[in-house]
């Protein structure tokens, strides 16, 4: 292990401005490989908050770039339920929720598409609120196969995400976004209607869904 993930490993900032002073290049290196991990990926995929904020102030473009999977730190920190090193991440530059990954997945996308435990979803739930909130545009974005955060919610079954989608359209009168069409030509009705399933649940989103039309 080198020294620079050593000091990673530990989140250490203090450490790492030393390391820094000694090694003036030590990012710079990072930029060899267009598509390799950054400092800035190992330290928010290990979670480490303190660290990776520091790392993002020094080099704003670690922030963006994408690792040989399609991810970007911040997506890297959702996967890992590091959701304290997204949270700070999303302080730093708000616009970092519309980084699109592999697939065209942003930030919102994935936790709009993610199903946790009981436990978990609240955590999860507010957060989406928080990315909503603090970039208000990134409602707009879409995946390489055309769908909105909302479109992932319905494919995901995600009711708890739609909703709290839903009541951030009706909030900014963005209604309109619930006609857009996927690549297949869907709208989030048509979806519902395709992926109709027994569970109790999405008969109450399927009421949800007849409300708002």
């Amino acid at each position: 292990m080198d020294r620079l993930q050593q000091v990673i490993v530990r989140g250490n900032e203090d450490e790492l401005y030393r390391l820094i002073e000694q090694e003036a290049d030590l990012f710079d290196r990072a930029f060899e490989d267009p598509v390799a991990n950054t400092p800035l990926h190992d330290a928010a995929d290990m979670g480490q908050t303190q660290v990776a904020m520091e790392m993002a102030i020094l080099k704003p473009s670690f922030a963006r770039k994408l690792n040989q999977g399609g991810h970007s730190p911040m997506h890297l920190a959702l996967r890992k339920k590091h959701y304290r090193t997204a949270r700070a991440l999303m302080t730093l530059n708000p616009e970092l929720i519309r980084v699109r990954g592999r697939g065209g997945i942003t930030p919102l996308h994935y936790v709009a598409g993610k199903k946790e435990t009981e436990e978990e979803v609240q955590a999860l739930m507010e957060l989406l609120a928080e990315f909503l909130c603090a970039c208000k545009s990134s409602i707009e974005d879409l995946t390489s196969r055309c769908e909105t955060a909302v479109h992932v919610a319905v494919k995901n079954h995600n009711l708890r995400a739609f909703k709290v989608l839903l009541g951030w359209l009706k909030r900014v009168h963005l209604r309109e976004i619930l006609d857009w069409k996927d690549q297949d030509g869907n709208t989030v009705l048509h979806i519902a209607v395709l992926e109709r399933q027994p569970e109790v649940w999405f008969f109450d989103f399927m009421v949800v869904l007849a409300f708002i039309i």
